[in-house]
């Protein structure tokens, strides 16, 4: 049985961060109200709870749940087994952060009346978005 580990992140907007998810290429990501059980490889039930889960079968074979726990600080807190932190460790936290900042950004924009112009990817992974004011 792996050990779950809970890693803090600056991600607080659930919607965004399931769309983060997605962009990320995790096509079923579960959002709840309430907090919902995890669970490991053999399909026990663990301890462990979150509101934003991807079920050990999207994740992959011989894996278990990965869950984003609301915090009482109203941030999410990454829910991963010890078995999974190889794959899904602190590189794609980084991806994931990353992801969730472009959509952030992309919701701001369409919420401020903005359209995108361009956007570009550096070799770094940094993406450039140029807005422009929508005209009514």
């Amino acid at each position: 049985m792996s050990h779950y580990t809970r890693v803090r992140t600056t991600l607080r907007d659930r919607k965004t961060l399931v769309r983060a998810l997605r962009k990320l290429g995790f096509a079923h990501v579960e959002s709840h109200d309430a907090p919902q059980p995890l669970y490991g490889y053999q399909g026990d039930r663990r301890s462990q709870t979150a509101e934003v889960i991807i079920r050990r079968k999207h994740v992959g074979s011989a894996s278990n749940d990965i869950g984003f726990a609301l915090t009482p600080d109203g941030s999410f807190q990454a829910v991963v087994s010890e078995y999974d932190r190889r794959r899904y460790g602190a590189a794609w936290l980084r991806r994931l952060t990353s992801a969730y900042g472009h959509e952030t950004a992309l919701s701001f924009a369409e919420e401020n009346g903005y359209d995108v112009v361009t956007e570009e990817t550096d070799k770094d992974g940094t993406v450039r978005l140029t807005l422009r004011r929508s005209t009514l």
